[in-house]
Formats: structure tokens, sequence, C-alpha cells
């Protein structure tokens, strides 16, 4: 089974997320911030990581996704980033960061399915 971890300070976001989800063939994992996406996605490998961008605390979403990046372990697990900031410079960070995608809040329910689907292929 496909193992993802959603990434987000937002209680109500993870639950929409998660809601979105259930219905398909994941392992689904949560974390409340940077740190512990940071920490779960060391622990757990995940297949893919759908990440805030803007986090209160220690690490924000561009620097969980740098920080993932540098770890060889982590190599294969794909990065979607969540963020309400669509501006060019905000994607190029993104980028810079290491992110598979970017998707712009509010997004739809399928729109992250398909962005999901996209970068893992059924097993």
């Amino acid at each position: 089974m496909k193992r993802v971890l959603i990434v987000e300070d937002q209680a109500d976001i993870r639950k929409l997320i998660r809601m979105t989800l259930e219905f398909e063939p994941y392992e689904i994992h949560e974390a409340p911030n940077g740190v512990e996406g940071l920490r779960l996605a060391t622990e757990l490998t995940p297949d893919l990581i759908l990440l805030d961008v803007m986090m209160p605390g220690e690490l924000d979403g561009l620097q969980v996704c740098a920080r993932v990046r540098a770890q060889p372990a982590l190599a294969s697990t794909r990065v979607v980033l969540l963020t309400a900031r669509g501006q060019s410079q905000d994607r190029d960070a993104g980028q810079q960061a290491g992110a598979d995608e970017y998707l712009i809040k509010p997004f739809s329910p399928l729109q992250l399915i398909e962005t999901i689907e996209r970068l893992m292929p059924p097993a």
C-alpha cells in the first residue's frame, strides 16, 4: 500500500485531505507542523508528502521540502506543495526546494487525487 504523509498546520484542511484520500488505497499519516512532518518523513519513508508551504514554527514547507530532498533515503519520495500563494516567484521557490508539484489552495478533491495519481501511479 502506498504511504502518504500530510503535513498541514490547519486541522480542518488536514481532515479534508484525509477524507478525500480515505477512499483511495493509501496508508495516511499526518503531521501538524514542519518539524513533526520531517521527523515522520524520515521515520516512515512515505511515497508522497502533501506539504503546506506556510506553517508557523521552526520549519516552513519549503525548508521541509529541501531537507527531504537532502536525504538519500527519501530520494524517491514525491513532494506536493500546498499553498495559497500562486505567484511565479512562489512557484520558483517551490521548484528550488525540490517540489514535484505545486497545488494552489483552494484546490478541488478531484484535482488533488489527479495530482497524486499522476505522481504516484498505482502499484
